[in-house]
């Protein structure tokens, strides 16, 4: 039997306007199955980070005509009509307990332990603690820093935490925006290499936006093209899968 559709997404855009210019990130259709290991990819401001945060419901589309988020089999939600109904604890309590996010940057709390950023979100969604910290840390090669400020590790080193906070509280997506984007190209195969292995062991699915075509040949491809919208001097971003 086929995986359910986590995330069924139909005309579905976002417009950003200044004065001299306007852009829109378009998504006619986008189906991603449960379990699925997807890359975005396109040059650096093609909407990328856009798609990551419509998806992560952190950023509301301006139009959107199906977006349906399903993190378990029969527990479909109907996103557009959340968004439609102001309904943001909704979003907030689905993005805490079932995304995961890895920033390009890591975006480690600073003042708080290795240990604690990972348990962070477990604590958030009221779930015991668990042996999940030791074993994620082992994963990655990061046991001997629990105890270490972010401060005090390298970049590689960061990322690797970055991952593990994601996948701490066993959610159904991870989604990572440039996950390797400052690491040395034999680091970044690493960390991708054990991002794509631990989310398969644990049947998450896994959605990574990233400007390195080579470095993500192991996953599924959706592309974004720019386009000029005739008679409008609108660019907009277009999913090409």
């Amino acid at each position: 039997m086929a995986a359910h559709w986590v995330f069924r997404l139909k005309g579905v855009g976002k417009t950003w306007s200044a004065p001299d210019k306007a852009f829109q990130l378009w998504v006619p259709r986008l189906n991603i199955r449960a379990g699925a290991q997807i890359a975005v990819l396109g040059r650096s401001g093609c909407g990328k980070s856009t798609l990551l945060d419509i998806l992560a419901m952190t950023l509301e589309p301006d139009a959107c005509e199906s977006f349906s988020f399903t993190p378990q089999e029969h527990e479909g939600v109907d996103i557009g009509k959340v968004w439609g109904k102001r309904r943001l604890n909704r979003l907030s309590g689905l993005r805490g307990r079932h995304i995961g996010y890895v920033l390009q940057t890591g975006g480690l709390l600073p003042f708080l332990s290795v240990r604690d950023n990972i348990e962070l979100p477990r604590q958030v969604c009221g779930m015991p603690r668990n042996d999940a910290t030791e074993m994620l840390a082992e994963r990655l090669n990061i046991s001997d820093q629990l105890d270490k400020l972010p401060a005090a590790l390298s970049v590689g080193q960061r990322q690797r935490v970055a991952v593990a906070r994601a996948l701490a509280h066993e959610p159904s997506v991870i989604l990572a925006d440039e996950p390797t984007a400052s690491l040395d190209p034999h680091t970044a195969g690493e960390v991708m290499e054990l991002v794509a292995k631990l989310a398969a062991q644990r049947n998450i699915t896994l959605v990574v936006a990233s400007h390195d075509w080579q470095g993500m040949t192991d996953l599924g491809m959706v592309r974004l093209q720019h386009e000029q919208v005739e008679g409008t001097g609108k660019l907009r971003s277009v999913f090409h899968t």
